[in-house]
């Protein structure tokens, strides 16, 4: 009877410890973020200027916003409130800044590379602040909410 029982709690022990060496691996961010990500929010300074969806957005034009990053060759398609579309490069600096680089045509005052703190990352969203300030709406640092479709 001692027997069984040991065996029984060996047995318990064991399944305890697989499934805990089961856990979901989590991918590596340069792959969670390579998708095409849409404006959810932006803000200029402290200032919100675009809710998708809202009827008083001040910039309204961040409905066309759109960051393309691709894995397999880390290209990227960066396209601003005002219709612009740029291409170029992208890395990661770490798991904290992404850089936009080689990016033609180049955006005002950027010698073709953009720098973004990222902020948080899930699935779904991607918040991300401009480390220098955006020549094209008055001096101002931005954050970015975005979604994937």
């Amino acid at each position: 009877m001692k027997k069984s029982y040991s065996l029984l709690c060996c047995m318990i022990l064991a399944l305890a410890l697989i499934t805990a060496g089961c856990k979901k691996k989590v991918a590596p961010l340069s792959e969670r973020i390579a998708k095409a990500w849409t404006a959810e929010s932006v803000k200029h300074n402290t200032t919100t200027v675009y809710t998708r969806g809202g009827s008083t957005n001040t910039v309204p034009g961040y409905s066309a916003f759109r960051l393309t990053l691709t894995a397999a060759s880390n290209a990227v398609t960066y396209t601003e409130f005002d219709g612009t579309s740029f291409t170029g490069v992208w890395e990661l600096d770490g798991e904290s800044k992404l850089i936009l680089k080689n990016l033609t045509p180049q955006p005002t005052g950027s010698g073709g590379t953009l720098e973004f703190s990222i902020v948080s990352v899930d699935d779904a969203k991607l918040v991300i602040k401009r480390l220098t300030a955006s020549k094209k709406t008055g001096d101002s640092i931005n954050e970015y909410t975005l979604s994937n479709p």
